[in-house]
């Protein structure tokens, strides 16, 4: 009688598929090479403009007008048009704002929308309920844009830092979003701290944060973009040319189809190109979304799913 030996059970990279459920059909050869090749395209569809405007942006004057616009194929890379935007002027300052206005205004929003978030997830609080309505008829109602530019006016927030962060500093989705992830931290976790002696502010500092790393992470995420992209803001109460952030700058930049100040005199030598400045200065604009979002992906379907579905 021959033995039977059981073959060792390989244990899944962390590169695996999941495994699939009993129900579903194993893909076809033909459905798996048309998600690819649909995936491809996709991937193609974003990339190559990306790839375009930072090879532009590195090109020399010679190659762009060689190219007639844009150019795909790189030659003659070189980096002056980085250097001459670092080196100081318009576009530095306006790099050095839009910095300043991300992280002031991240951390002030961060701050109200958790704090509210935490007080509307507790049931028994004071005006739990009206306070949850009247948040979620302004996703519905809204004043109009002149009511909101005279309040803004009346405040005397024009031409200051603030009116780029206090009319926008707070978003209501957001809040609930957090506010039902919080609604999912075991009460029996809370109130055993609260026996020990914590207050709400201990609890919420030492208990709930920690475990809701990953809906914070992608909620600042979502704020932080939304303050360095920010434009209109700074175009309806800012009238100084000096306090505009970097998105305005090159709002104006391609619009107007000419340098920043303090570049003139490098493009009228023919060692920079309008265009090349102009792609420059997306690529500064877009380098900090694509360098943050890869370390808050993990947590984007624990964080967003998990607060959405909760309460």
């Amino acid at each position: 009688m021959t033995a039977v030996i059981d073959k060792p059970v390989r244990k899944p990279g962390p590169w695996a598929a999941p495994p699939r459920p009993v129900w579903e059909e194993e893909p076809s050869k033909a459905g798996l090479a048309s998600k690819g090749l649909v995936l491809g395209l996709a991937c193609l569809a974003i990339l190559f403009p990306l790839w375009i405007v930072i090879v532009t942006s590195l090109s020399t004057r010679k190659t762009i007008d060689e190219a007639g616009g844009l150019v795909m194929v790189p030659k003659d890379i070189t980096f002056i048009a980085y250097q001459e935007l670092l080196s100081g002027g318009q576009v530095t300052r306006a790099a050095i704002i839009s910095v300043l206005v991300t992280l002031v205004g991240t951390a002030f929003s961060m701050t109200v929308s958790v704090l509210c978030a935490y007080g509307l997830s507790r049931t028994g609080s004071l005006g739990h309920r009206w306070i949850l309505m009247t948040l979620l008829a302004t996703m519905f109602f809204s004043a109009g844009l002149i009511p909101t530019y005279l309040l803004v006016q009346t405040l005397g927030l024009t031409d200051t830092y603030l009116a780029l962060i206090l009319p926008s500093a707070v978003s209501v989705f957001n809040i609930l979003v957090l506010r039902g992830f919080f609604q999912g931290i075991s009460q029996e976790l809370i109130d055993s701290a609260r026996i020990d002696g914590a207050g709400d502010f201990r609890i919420l500092w030492q208990i709930v944060m920690p475990l809701s790393r990953a809906v914070i992470a992608v909620i600042t995420l979502f704020y932080a973009v939304g303050y360095w992209s920010a434009w209109f803001n700074a175009s309806l109460y800012l009238n100084d040319q000096d306090m505009m952030p970097l998105q305005n700058v090159m709002i104006q930049l391609v619009q107007k189809q000419e340098a920043p100040v303090g570049l003139g005199q490098a493009i009228k030598t023919g060692q920079l190109s309008g265009l090349a400045v102009q792609m420059a200065v997306m690529v500064m604009a877009l380098l900090p979304v694509a360098v943050l979002s890869p370390f808050v992906q993990k947590h984007f379907k624990k964080g967003m799913l998990t607060g959405a579905v909760k309460g």
